[in-house]
C-alpha cells in the first residue's frame, strides 16, 4: 500500500493544486503544543487568513483516525488545540500514529514530508529545530528533513532555545540554502538578529522563488529556508532573550525536564519570565511568516505559470 493511501487531502487544497494556484502548508505542533489555549486555536485562524489574504489556499497538516489530513478544517484545527494526549508527529512517527490511529500534530519535518507528498511547494512555520545547546548530538529531525526533502521553509530561524552557530553549520553541510528575507543575518525566532550571516539576503518574496525555482529545477533535492525577522515592534533584545534561555535552561535542569517536553516547557518558561512578551512576539512571527510564505507561494506559481515549456 503506498503512503499515498494514507493522505487526506482536503477538497479546497486540491482543487488549488489541480488549478496549479499557490498553497502554503502550515505544522500543527504550534496548535497542540507550542502555544497556551486559546492562543494556539486563534492564532492557527490568523495564520490561515493570512494566506488566504495573500492569495493562497492553507493547508494545516495533522493525523486523524489514521490518516493524515492535508487542509484541516475548523473542528480539526478546534480538536488539535484542545484535545489531550496528542502525539507529537515527526519522521518516525508516522507509522506508529497511524496503525495505532492516533491524534497526531505533525511537527516542522513531519509537515514537510506531508506538503511534499501532497504536492505543496511552500510551508510556513515559526522556527524550526536544530542542534540542542550543551549536546552536540542531540540534533533535532527537522535538520536532515529540510536536507533531503523539497519544501521551501518560511521561519524566523530556528528556536531561540537551540545552539544558533551549530544549527547553521549543519544546515551548510547538508547543502540548504539559508536565505534572509529581508536581512543580512539569521533571525534569532525572539530577536531580529543572532548576529550570524545567512547564504544570502532576499528583499522580495519574487527573488526567495527564483532561488527556490532554481535549485530545484537543478535537480538538487532538500529545502531552502526563507529566514525572516519577527516583527519589529514586537521583537526583543537579543540580551534579553538569552537571559531568558538560560534561566529556562536551569530551571529545566533542576526541574529533570528531557525529551519531547523539553521544548514546550523551555517556551512556555521563557514566557512567563518575559511576562508574557515572547509570547506576543511568537504570534506575531507565526502571522507574518505565513503571509510571507503565501507571497512567495504566489511568486513560484506565477513564475511557473510564465516559464516557457
Amino acid at each position: 500500500m503506498p503512503i499515498t493511501d494514507y493522505l487526506t487531502i482536503a477538497p479546497p487544497v486540491q482543487e488549488a493544486l489541480d488549478a496549479g494556484q499557490p498553497v502554503v502548508a502550515l505544522e500543527s505542533t504550534v496548535i497542540s503544543h507550542g502555544l497556551p489555549r486559546p492562543h494556539n486555536y486563534e492564532t492557527a485562524r490568523q495564520m490561515e487568513a493570512a494566506i488566504r489574504e495573500a492569495g493562497a489556499v492553507p493547508a494545516t497538516v495533522g493525523l486523524f483516525h489514521g490518516q493524515i489530513v492535508v487542509g484541516c478544517n475548523d473542528d480539526q484545527l478546534r480538536t488539535l488545540a484542545y484535545a489531550e494526549n496528542i502525539r507529537k508527529v515527526s519522521r518516525r512517527d508516522f507509522p506508529i500514529a497511524i496503525a495505532r490511529r492516533e491524534l497526531g500534530a505533525t511537527t516542522v519535518a513531519g509537515t514537510m514530508i506531508a506538503a511534499y507528498l501532497a504536492g505543496i511547494q511552500v510551508f510556513a512555520t515559526g522556527g524550526i529545530g536544530g542542534v540542542h545547546r550543551g549536546d552536540a548530538d542531540d540534533v533535532s529531525a527537522d535538520l536532515p528533513e529540510l536536507a533531503m526533502t523539497s519544501v521551501a521553509v518560511v521561519c524566523a530561524g530556528a528556536k531561540a532555545i537551540l545552539d544558533l552557530p551549530r544549527t547553521l553549520e549543519y544546515l551548510e553541510t547538508a547543502g540548504v540554502p539559508v536565505l534572509g528575507y529581508g536581512t543580512d543575518t539569521f533571525p534569532a525566532f525572539y530577536a531580529a538578529s543572532s548576529g550570524l550571516p545567512v547564504d544570502t539576503r532576499v528583499d522580495s518574496p519574487a527573488e526567495a522563488a527564483a532561488i527556490i525555482r532554481a535549485k530545484w529545477e537543478m535537480g538538487l533535492q532538500g529545502a531552502v529556508l526563507v529566514t525572516v525577522p519577527p516583527p519589529a515592534d514586537l521583537a526583543l533584545p537579543a540580551e534579553e532573550v538569552e537571559a531568558a534561555v538560560e534561566a529556562a535552561m536551569r530551571d529545566a535542569s533542576v526541574s529533570g525536564v528531557t525529551g519531547n517536553a523539553l521544548t514546550p516547557y523551555l517556551l512556555a518558561r521563557v514566557s512567563e519570565i518575559t511576562a508574557g512578551r515572547s509570547l506576543e512576539v511568537n504570534i506575531g512571527l507565526l502571522v507574518q511568516n505565513a503571509r510571507i510564505a503565501a507571497q512567495i507561494a504566489v511568486q513560484l506559481a506565477d513564475q511557473t505559470t510564465q516559464t516557457p515549456s
